[in-house]
């Protein structure tokens, strides 16, 4: 696995104390929670993105979802075309912090066996997507 670098990095700065917020990618499409996954996959194509961001009716950021995971949805028994993100989505979170370090971070996606990380504020409000090379 390999992290996605999505700025220039200085000849000067050291690998060990870069940040989330240095390879971080601008937050993206942001939907609401209450969306039809049908709605979110048309979405996701037009955008031509593998995720969304997942805010609830405050704009606070819930979660992220991927294309696999609609699709998923989407093919399972229990679909129904009125099955929102918010009820694939489950537990919230994995976030993380733009001020917390890329090592740090890459161990959180290894260990939550996630390919990409909604990166929120203090207050819970999207800034943006970390996501691992492909």
């Amino acid at each position: 696995m390999t992290l996605v670098q999505m700025q220039p990095r200085s000849m000067s700065a050291t690998p060990v104390h870069r940040t989330v917020a240095d390879a971080m990618n601008t937050a993206g499409p942001q939907v609401c929670d209450d969306m039809t996954v049908e709605v979110a996959l048309s979405v996701m194509a037009s955008a031509r993105t593998g995720h969304l961001l997942v805010c609830d009716d405050s704009g606070l950021c819930i979660g992220l979802v991927t294309q696999a995971q609609l699709t998923a949805a989407r093919d399972g028994s229990t679909y129904t075309d009125r099955l929102q993100l918010r009820d694939i989505l489950g537990d919230r979170g994995p976030f993380t912090s733009p001020v917390t370090t890329m090592a740090e971070a890459e161990h959180a996606m290894r260990y939550s066996h996630v390919d990409a990380l909604p990166v929120v504020d203090e207050h819970g409000s999207a800034l943006g997507v970390l996501a691992l090379a492909r």
